[in-house]
């Protein structure tokens, strides 16, 4: 089984307004139409049995909008994680609504809902999050689209761990977007999730077998950020490096769906 932790999708009428947006804003090509079906046809091709799908609420009030969407396209090969917006002033009850709805965990992205990851705010929040045991999925180091301001590298990721070893973590873009060097010194060999995201192709084959192989086995996940890249030419890719049978298929598939 292959699980793709780390995609995004949105309702039809949006889709049709955000993915150019979202191009021009990262000067990158959409692999999708952004939509729902589309994301299912890309993982047909590619051969996925499941992907993670990440919301991400711009506005505070996107809560409820997110949450009831997530229901609806909520099935055996789709699961979507809702997002709660650090602004919101019921942020905390937002968690156990999320629970309550019988999801797996949470997205956040600190370029677009503004926030640095080890901010007193949220502190809240993450203990609320550690009470529910559910997913805290967050976009780590840089992003294309905006100002390289460090909100979450890998120190930030390692301190947030640090104060909450409850908090069911997941960094993504293999911990650090553009910030590997960072990653390599700070968080591998460390018991702490990350998926693989927009790293692959990004980082030299030499460094990334090294970080790949000497991060714990368990806490590697699969993700492509679809439609961002194609999922397909990611699992090939993956697939073209000289790993450990083993090790190929904790990343695939079993680490994810373990801790799903």
């Amino acid at each position: 089984m292959i699980i793709d932790f780390h995609t995004h999708a949105f309702p039809d009428s949006i889709a049709e307004k955000a993915i150019p947006t979202l191009e021009r804003a990262g000067k990158i090509k959409a692999h999708t139409k952004g939509s729902r079906d589309s994301l299912l046809a890309s993982m047909d091709r590619a051969g996925i049995e499941r992907s993670v799908i990440c919301s991400i609420a711009t506005r505070p009030e996107q809560f409820d909008a997110i949450l009831d969407w997530s229901r609806t396209i909520r099935s055996d090969r789709l699961i979507p994680l809702p997002s709660i917006h650090p602004d919101d002033p019921y942020c905390v009850e937002q968690v156990y609504r999320v629970r309550d709805a019988g999801f797996s965990g949470i997205k956040m992205h600190p370029y677009y809902q503004d926030f640095f990851l080890n901010e007193p705010r949220l502190d809240p929040l993450y203990e609320a999050l550690g009470d529910t045991g559910l997913l805290f999925v967050v976009h780590c180091g840089f992003d294309i689209a905006y100002p390289r301001i460090r909100c979450a590298d890998p120190a930030a990721i390692l301190a947030l761990q640090k104060r909450f070893p409850e908090l069911r973590l997941i960094a993504t873009h293999f911990g650090g977007w553009e910030l590997w060097d960072e990653v390599e010194e700070i968080l591998i060999g460390k018991e702490i999730y990350m998926e693989i995201s927009f790293a692959l192709q990004y980082l030299r084959q030499e460094q990334l077998l090294r970080m790949l192989n000497n991060h714990p086995p368990g806490f590697l996940l699969f993700g492509s950020d679809s439609p961002w890249t194609d999922q397909k030419e990611c699992i090939a890719e993956l697939q073209s490096l000289p790993l450990s049978r083993k090790l190929l298929t904790g990343i695939l598939g079993e680490n994810a769906l373990k801790l799903l």
